[in-house]
Order: structure tokens, then C-alpha cells, then sequence
């Protein structure tokens, strides 16, 4: 069952994301990584920061989150996570279905260059990853992140999308 986060999710949460993000451990650049990679505070933070959580729940247990935050005329996909152990079963797939089935405005997905992984999925999912020049762009105009995440990222967007 995929269903809206509330607060008391919060820790399994922060479980599901530390778990699931040590697939970028020796993958991104060493000076991006950190642990926990999400610490509680910077998860509170996004979720002030208007990033909407939902999760896939089977059996009482969250076993993936997935959120989604509007900034300016977009929708972006943010903070995809499934537990470790349950992974390879769809749950990111109907997370973002279920995701973009809500969205109205074009959507935008950053994710690491390195997380090859990832980038599979979300084309798999109907999104082409763009150029660098527009990758800049984009992370400048609707992410807020150091300037070394920029160099050591991408992003993709929808493919009936223009940007």
C-alpha cells in the first residue's frame, strides 16, 4: 500500500534512506560522502523545506519512501529509497508511478552521475537524462546544493518535457 508520510514515520524513514543510501558508498566522490548520509536533522529540514513523503507499506512495515517537492514551475522527484532487502520488487516503480500520477507540472530528477543504478531506473521509468549545459541550468535554478554535488551530478527529466 503506498500512502502519504506523517511525522511518526520519521525514524524509519531516516532507517529506510541510511540503509538503502550505503549504495553510494565508494560510488560518489569520497568528499560527498558521509554518515549517516541523511542525518535526522537534514531529513527534518527538508520536510520543513515543503518535500512530501510517501511510502510503500506491506504488513505494517515502510519498506520504501519516495518525495516530491515543487520549486517554482516544477514538480521535483526527491529523496528515493527502498529498504535494502527489499529491493528488485517494484516498490520504487509504483512509488514513482504513483508519484507522477499526481504531478500536473513537468518534472525534474537529480541524482549522482556515478549511480548508474538509478539512472537505469528512471529512464526505464520514462525519463532521458540531459545535457550537461542544461544540467547546470537546472541545478542552479531549482536545487540548492554546493557547487561540487553540481559537478558530480545529473539530472533527468521527463521525456515528453522540454527544458
Amino acid at each position: 500500500m503506498i500512502r502519504p508520510c506523517t511525522d511518526t514515520d520519521i525514524h524509519e524513514m531516516f532507517e529506510i534512506i541510511n540503509d538503502s543510501s550505503i549504495a553510494y558508498k565508494g560510488q560518489i566522490p569520497e568528499d560527498r560522502w558521509h554518515e549517516p548520509y541523511m542525518p535526522l536533522e537534514e531529513l527534518r529540514s527538508e520536510i520543513a523545506a515543503g518535500v512530501r513523503f510517501s511510502g510503500f507499506e506491506e504488513d505494517g512495515v515502510l519498506l520504501g519512501v519516495m518525495g516530491v517537492q515543487d520549486v517554482k514551475d516544477v514538480t521535483l522527484i526527491r529523496h528515493a529509497y527502498v529498504r535494502t532487502n527489499a529491493r528488485g520488487k517494484g516498490i520504487g516503480g509504483k512509488l514513482l508511478s504513483e508519484l507522477l500520477a499526481g504531478c500536473s507540472r513537468r518534472v525534474l530528477i537529480g541524482t549522482w552521475k556515478a549511480a548508474r543504478w538509478a539512472i537505469a531506473f528512471y529512464e526505464k521509468h520514462g525519463f532521458v537524462e540531459v545535457d550537461e549545459e542544461t544540467k547546470n541550468k537546472l541545478l542552479h535554478t531549482y536545487w540548492t546544493v554546493p557547487e561540487r554535488q553540481i559537478e558530480t551530478s545529473t539530472v533527468l527529466r521527463n521525456a515528453s518535457s522540454v527544458y
